[in-house]
């Protein structure tokens, strides 16, 4: 079933959103990560993707506590997302409440590490983070550039039982232009046992219709909530409960 997923990034104790990956350029919002949690929650939401964006600049996680708050008031399944490299990162963010994590560096870094993971842990519990520029993946919090193909790069993952990618189009990333469907429809077509959640650029619950239209198994939506171009009661449209 489609999913609307809410994003949570957090950078010194702030919800914030990058424009563009540009970590020089974080929006912040005077929302608590509870307390928005809680919301999404109380519409029917089951699942929050919680992005350490500290941890992701670090190469470690950083933001447990923010975890550890969320898992514990809510009953939301969270994503946990940012710095993770090592199973001790992993064991620590499944300690803390995760349910699920997603990781991107270490699968370009550490191409047999990750696919380790993906028997060690579980093809359910797992999601490679796919995260390009012009077709390119970046790395490091998306402030490094790789030579890696996108396609060639989920191709790989997607023959070692990969079940789930979240795909961002950096370019579109917080700046409420639109997602690129184009890209997300060719991986939709190209890699049709792979669930694809869409990040990037959604402006509008009729851009969340056009996903789930062409096939995408979730979608990643953020500032545009925060910003109430989408407001959250529009969200029951998606979940569970309806």
């Amino acid at each position: 079933m489609f999913k609307v997923i809410p994003g949570i990034s957090i950078s010194e104790g702030n919800v914030v959103k990058t424009l563009q990956g540009d970590f020089t350029k974080l929006l912040k919002f005077n929302y608590s990560p509870v307390d928005l949690a809680k919301l999404f929650e109380d519409i029917g939401v089951e699942v929050v993707h919680l992005v350490d964006v500290d941890g992701a600049v670090q190469g470690t996680p950083v933001n447990y506590h923010v975890l550890e708050a969320i898992a514990g008031h809510t009953d939301l399944k969270v994503d946990f997302a940012g710095g993770i490299r090592t199973d001790g990162d992993i064991n620590k963010v499944f300690e803390y409440g995760a349910t699920y994590f997603t990781a991107g560096t270490v699968a370009v870094n550490e191409p047999k590490l990750f696919s380790s993971w993906i028997i060690s842990y579980g093809r359910e519990k797992i999601a490679l983070s796919a995260d390009a520029l012009d077709k390119k993946i970046k790395i490091k919090g998306w402030m490094k550039k790789t030579d890696v193909d996108l396609f060639e790069h989920i191709e790989f993952y997607y023959s070692k039982g990969l079940k789930y990618i979240k795909l961002t189009d950096i370019d579109r990333d917080g700046v409420l232009v639109g997602p690129n469907f184009d890209l997300i429809k060719e991986v939709v077509e190209r890699f049709p046992d792979i669930s694809v959640g869409a990040s990037g650029g959604v402006r509008s619950v009729e851009d969340i219709r056009k996903l789930r239209d062409i096939g995408a198994y979730a979608v990643i939506v953020a500032r545009a909530i925060y910003e109430d171009k989408i407001k959250i009661e529009d969200l029951k449209e998606f979940t569970y409960d309806n």
